[in-house]
């Protein structure tokens, strides 16, 4: 790893570090943000441009860091700017974290795992260059697989960049939505628990095949050619 890397990687982890040192976490729980929501709402009343920044350059770092907290600032998206307007700068700064958290991975770890793994790979990656944005979108909306694993994971693979920032920003809007528009009503939630119900996860499964209809349409099709 040459110097480049190492002070990237180091970087990273002195930022994770901080985080921790400063116990930053307990304000991103939802009794910080219920107790705190009516002034948060007076400094963007007064301070709006400068709000929205802050909560965006927030998003990204918190993203890109694969730290926690990512569900209370999405909910304090929507106490503050509102459902749809919260939704939309919820979705600039995650895309935009995932992407950068992506881009390091593949920068610091690809070529390593590549050449170790490369021939185990080459299937999966086949399928990622080709169909990668089924695949995406299906991990996106079905939440089986944590939001910052998918990151470092695609990372790792010949995922097109392109692809992947299209997924990500188009495969997190329904999740987004329910969060910001339960943080718009943020006096009716005691527990995480509220926010998603049965129906709601059904929604996102059906919406996660529909996006893979094309590709087992494909697989089936070409069987049957062969």
């Amino acid at each position: 790893m040459n110097k480049k890397k190492i002070l990237v990687v180091a970087g990273i982890l002195v930022l994770g570090a901080l985080f921790f040192y400063f116990d930053l976490g307990r304000y991103l729980t939802l009794s910080s943000l219920k107790a705190n929501r009516d002034a948060l709402v007076a400094y963007y009343e007064q301070h709006r441009f400068f709000t929205v920044a802050l909560f965006v350059l927030v998003y990204i770092t918190q993203t890109a860091l694969s730290l926690p907290g990512a569900t209370v600032l999405t909910l304090a998206a929507g106490a503050v700017f509102g459902a749809l307007t919260g939704t939309l700068y919820v979705n600039i700064g995650a895309t935009t974290g995932a992407t950068f958290a992506f881009l390091a991975v593949r920068y610091l770890f690809r070529e390593p795992v590549q050449n170790k793994f490369g021939p185990r790979l080459e299937k999966i990656n086949t399928e990622l260059e080709t169909r990668g944005l089924n695949y995406l979108l299906f991990l996106r909306l079905v939440p089986l697989v944590p939001f910052f694993l998918i990151n470092l994971g695609a990372g790792l693979t010949r995922l097109p960049l392109r692809t992947f920032f299209i997924g990500t920003m188009i495969g997190i809007i329904p999740g987004s939505f329910v969060y910001c528009n339960a943080g718009a009503s943020l006096a009716t939630i005691t527990s995480m628990g509220d926010i998603v119900s049965p129906r709601v996860l059904g929604a996102f499964a059906l919406l996660g095949v529909f996006a893979l209809v094309p590709v087992i349409y494909q697989k089936m099709r070409n069987k049957k050619q062969s």
